[in-house]
């Protein structure tokens, strides 16, 4: 697929926007980065990578459409859990598991988040910071003090139990060269997924819980 100067949108086949974020987002998984070359999401997509520059005007616009898609899905996720008449601990345990599959579905997502934090200029890096993490840090406050408030989880800190979540599922799914030297597998299988998720859920509601 050689790349043309100009593209318009009668070259662009039905749906090319959303296949060209998803096989970015694929090779970013498969090869366990957070970068990607036009050639091989050109190769792969089966599409012409000029149709990059007609879509999202360069690759970095391209990995911020990326971050957009991917963070707006787990912001509205987020919202849908807190509107949900569910009791505070139904609610964390559906959370830590949705984390888990998220990790597991983009394991690229925190790497790509602070990249983009840190090289975009400070209008996007607040535009960034003011769109999900502030939200997610919002939701977070009130997932957790529901809890508080109603004797079911100890006092601890939202902020820092942010960080405890989504950490361990960050680490563990972009750890792949410990996987793979370690305990020999580079996979990221969907039984690697369910044992991981139920492990985080068991570990991290242990710690929160008030005794009973």
């Amino acid at each position: 697929m050689s790349s043309l100067t100009q593209v318009s949108e009668s070259d662009a086949p039905p749906g090319a926007r959303e296949l060209l974020l998803q096989t970015a987002s694929d090779i970013m998984r498969d090869g366990d980065i957070v970068d990607i070359s036009l050639s091989e999401l050109s190769l792969r997509s089966g599409l012409n990578s000029a149709l990059v520059k007609y879509y999202f005007g360069n690759k970095a616009g391209l990995m911020k459409a990326l971050l957009d898609r991917d963070m707006a899905d787990i912001v509205h996720a987020v919202d849908a859990l807190l509107s949900k008449d569910w009791d505070p601990e139904a609610r964390l345990r559906h959370h830590i598991g949705a984390v888990v599959d998220t990790y597991f579905k983009t394991p690229y997502l925190n790497r790509l988040l602070m990249r983009l934090v840190r090289e975009s200029d400070p209008d996007e890096a607040h535009r960034i910071a003011d769109s999900y993490l502030s939200p997610l840090s919002q939701a977070y406050d009130k997932l957790i003090k529901d809890g508080i408030d109603q004797g079911v989880f100890r006092d601890v800190d939202p902020q820092l139990f942010y960080f405890t979540t989504t950490g361990a599922c960050d680490r563990f799914f972009s750890s792949r060269l410990v996987l793979k030297h370690c305990y020999d597998t580079e996979s990221l299988t969907e039984e690697l997924r369910d044992r991981y998720r139920e492990h985080c859920i068991d570990f991290i509601m242990a710690g929160i819980l008030a005794q009973r």
